[in-house]
């Protein structure tokens, strides 16, 4: 990841914790933060270090970009998928890392067409 500003936005770290409907004790659980940590880091009191806001982007499902005010967007950029938790997505982006742009294409299109009723 190469980002420009590696700032955390107490505001953002705030809005993406509420998102999730996430407690500060909650949030600091799930980034592996002491409680303290994480409410001088939300207050900004204290600034994270470039490692800890990746981390803190990870575990609350946004980006380094919309924590550090690049991107209003607060969707994430890297979703980790693991084999023991979900296997079946696991084994299906396993099956296609080595698949051409063309079979993606088509892959995505068959999945658009089955949950367009959804």
């Amino acid at each position: 990841m190469n980002h420009t500003n590696n700032t955390l936005i107490p505001e953002r770290l705030k809005s993406a914790r509420e998102r999730l409907n996430l407690s500060k004790a909650e949030a600091a659980r799930r980034i592996g933060l002491t409680a303290a940590s994480y409410v001088r880091y939300e207050a900004g009191d204290r600034r994270p270090s470039p490692q800890v806001i990746i981390s803190i982007a990870e575990k609350m499902n946004t980006s380094v970009a919309y924590l550090s005010g690049e991107t209003d967007d607060i969707s994430p950029d890297v979703i980790n998928i693991h084999k023991n938790s979900d296997p079946i997505l696991f084994e299906l982006i396993k099956n296609t890392q080595s698949a051409d742009d063309a079979t993606l294409q088509r892959l995505l299109s068959y999945y658009h067409q089955l949950t367009k009723n959804d």
